[in-house]
């Protein structure tokens, strides 16, 4: 073997095979060779993304299953590319603007638009280097981004076709509001911290002064500063603390604004004293007993934060200013009750951390009742299976309850919504830019500043890469897929909407099994984050174990849905390739100088038994990928080749390979060929370096055809 190392080496031999593999065109694929079609449209990370572990387990995961089914004779299409990833994106060059001084503002739009462009070429698409180090198998010639001008025309065809089934409609409702990035959030945008803060208890009068229920109402609030949108106070109506305040009314502190108390179910009678005050604008629950009672919605807190013009004298004031102010008047007036300390949780975005502020705005949204029913009808017919069972659970139940979806964000990099309006205010919604007004002809056309929720975009993902709208080759043969791989967290985010426009858009599910694969926390189990100083580099962990061993060790510890990263599975697979690399040498070198030979010429009782035990792990490994039990085959693996091959195969027969008996190698290499082989889905750079000096090689051990059912021995 190259170098005969004594101990294997991954190092050069690793980038020579995934070098030598792309340019032998071995991981591309053509539509109609009349081979089955075996489909992954690998997720597509951020373009400006780095590998981390959650992505290394997914490509580990995918890329077994994939070289399993090349090496059974499918035509495997392993698609790839990039995700604009909108705020993601934006967030990442803003703190590249910000080192230098400077505000996207301050540029303007166009121009920024310009420089994300410009940073990507320079500092994005990296990653998918990062995946050739993994060893992933995908077809990099058919990469793909969602910004491209293929993709665009995808996203405003579908953006078009629903607006114009009715299912696309601009509202005021309350959506997350960051005030860094001046944009709606989803709820899975958020990340949420416990803070410790200051519950104030404020006493509103009657309006009446008529005394009674303690001559008004006292409320609990950890945000003083909204008390000027307060437009009621709300109280349970079996709550007896407040039955007799209900119908009357109240004034609210610092504004003087008189309120009506209003009996409403949602409120909680347990927090506080059991009295809401509502405010509308600026919280979920008040919103909803708002638009119940039908009460105004004052917005105090404006786009960035600060008071807004309707908080009046305050405008402009940071909350914490306006809060200082307004405590110091309920004080003056001998309305506040008591200050007590109080621990909550508050949602942050996830990207810049900024405090969310729910907030009432002019949105587009995409109505779910239509457009989920043939999803959840596929999900329950099982047309697309999530694995594991209990993640198929949470996928209908989510999709079942999703509420409309908020698709329009504040930002400036992304899909710029396909609506144009004229002075007079028609509103027109087409694929490319109108001439003019279709209502009154003007030319004057602006278009909405607003882009896409950059999940919209990644829902065509299975098809827009194929070429839809377009009737392509690759649309025919590879559409619907085979799976998909993600995290549990993007179920409701990603995998559902795949579903449903696949079924809306082109007729049928983009893939029938979906693999919800484990989170990998830190090995003390906590959460990897780098902020925490838990987090892993994944590539680090390749420069000093190899890709071989790194996808082993995820593979290995793949067993349920929350995996603490284990050192010593990685390990594991180090010593395994080891092992592997020394068994091979032990036989190549056994028979220097006889004829190079391959073949199955079994004359004892442990030759028998090797190849029955191989056949046996054959079946298991064939069984537990077709479950998707990664773990187990990784195990079976382990064992078949230490215990079984290299201890005590191997070692039985060591006399006749020391006493050149051809026979008793030729079988041992033909035994180590289909070992290669079972294991090459797993460790593919240390079994193709290991085949490529194994005598009678012509051809590849990716494309090599995967071991046949073989029961000849199953006796011994």
């Amino acid at each position: 073997m190259r170098g005969v190392e004594p101990l294997y080496n991954p190092h050069g031999v690793e980038e020579r095979w995934q070098t030598a593999w792309e340019a032998e065109g071995l991981y591309g694929a053509e539509p109609g060779t009349g081979h089955e079609p075996f489909v992954v449209a690998h997720p597509p990370p951020n373009v400006t993304g780095a590998l981390h572990t959650g992505h290394a387990l997914q490509i580990a995961l995918a890329d077994a299953l994939v070289r399993w089914h090349r090496m059974r004779g499918f035509e495997v299409a392993f698609l790839t590319g990039y995700d604009h990833a909108g705020i993601s994106t934006q967030n990442a060059v803003e703190k590249h603007l910000a080192a230098e001084g400077k505000t996207r503002q301050e540029l303007g739009r166009e121009r920024f638009v310009d420089l994300v462009w410009e940073w990507l070429n320079t500092y994005g698409r990296t990653i998918m280097s990062q995946f050739r180090r993994m060893g992933a198998s995908m077809d990099y010639r058919r990469e793909r981004f969602t910004m491209d001008d293929a993709y665009i025309r995808a996203v405003m065809r579908f953006f078009v076709h629903l607006h114009r089934k009715g299912w696309i409609y601009r509202a005021n409702r309350i959506i997350n509001w960051c005030p860094f990035h001046e944009t709606a959030l989803s709820d899975l945008e958020l990340v949420h911290e416990e803070v410790d803060d200051a519950l104030a208890y404020v006493r509103y009068p009657f309006a009446d002064n008529s005394g009674g229920a303690k001559d008004g109402v006292t409320i609990a609030t950890a945000r003083p500063a909204t008390i000027l949108g307060d437009v009621a106070v709300a109280v349970h109506p079996d709550d007896e603390r407040w039955r007799e305040a209900v119908g009357r009314e109240v004034v609210v502190p610092f504004v003087e604004r008189v309120v009506p108390v209003v009996a409403d179910e949602r409120v909680d009678m347990e927090f506080g004293t059991g009295a809401l005050k509502v405010t509308p604008a600026h919280d979920p629950l008040d919103f909803e007993i708002g638009r119940a009672h039908q009460l105004a919605e004052p917005s105090v807190i404006g786009p960035d934060g600060r008071m807004s013009q309707e908080a009046g004298e305050l405008a402009g004031f940071t909350q914490e200013e306006a809060e200082e102010r307004i405590l110091t008047w309920i004080r003056k007036h001998g309305q506040l009750e008591q200050r007590e300390a109080y621990r909550h949780a508050i949602a942050l975005c996830e990207r810049c951390k900024s405090r969310i502020e729910p907030r009432i705005s002019l949105q587009w949204w995409c109505s779910m009742s239509e457009l989920k029913q043939p999803a959840l009808e596929g999900l329950w017919a099982g047309r697309v299976r999530y694995h594991p069972d209990s993640q198929h659970r949470f996928a209908i139940e989510s999709l079942e309850s999703a509420p409309d979806w908020n698709i329009s964000r504040q930002i400036w990099w992304g899909h710029q919504l396909p609506v144009w309006e004229c002075p007079d205010g028609h509103e027109m919604v087409e694929e490319t830019e109108p001439e003019a007004c279709a209502t009154c002809g003007s030319a004057e056309l602006v278009r909405s500043e607003d882009v896409l929720d950059t999940w919209f975009s990644s829902a065509l993902w299975p098809f827009a890469i194929l070429g839809w709208p377009a009737e392509t080759p690759e649309l025919r043969a590879w559409y619907p897929g085979t799976l998909n791989t993600t995290a549990r967290e993007i179920i409701r985010l990603w995998e559902n909407r795949m579903i449903f426009s696949g079924l809306e858009l082109v007729g049928e599910v983009p893939f029938a099994q979906v693999i919800i694969h484990a989170t990998v926390l830190a090995p003390d189990g906590r959460r990897m984050s780098k902020s925490l100083g838990t987090g892993l580099d994944p590539l680090e962990l390749i420069d000093e174990h190899g890709a071989d061993a790194v996808r082993y060790g995820l593979l290995r510890i793949s067993s349920t849905q929350d995996v603490r990263f284990s050192y010593g599975a990685v390990e594991e697979g180090r010593k395994l390739a080891n092992k592997l690399w020394n068994a091979s040498r032990l036989l190549l070198q056994a028979g220097q100088g006889n004829r190079d030979e391959v073949g199955l010429r079994p004359r004892t009782v442990e030759e028998r038994w090797i190849l029955a035990r191989l056949d046996g792990v054959r079946a298991a490994v064939e069984a537990d990928l077709g479950s998707f039990d990664f773990a187990h085959v990784a195990q079976a693996l382990y064992r078949l080749t230490f215990d079984d091959f290299c201890d005590w195969y191997l070692e039985s027969i060591k006399p006749r390979l020391y006493e050149s008996d051809e026979d008793a190698r030729a079988t041992a290499l033909g035994a180590l060929e289909r070992l290669l082989k079972l294991l090459h889905p797993l460790m593919p750079h240390v079994t193709e370096e290991i085949w490529t000096n194994l005598p009678e090689r012509e051809s590849r051990l990716i494309v090599a055809p995967c071991p046949e059912p073989d029961t000849a021995y199953a006796d011994a």
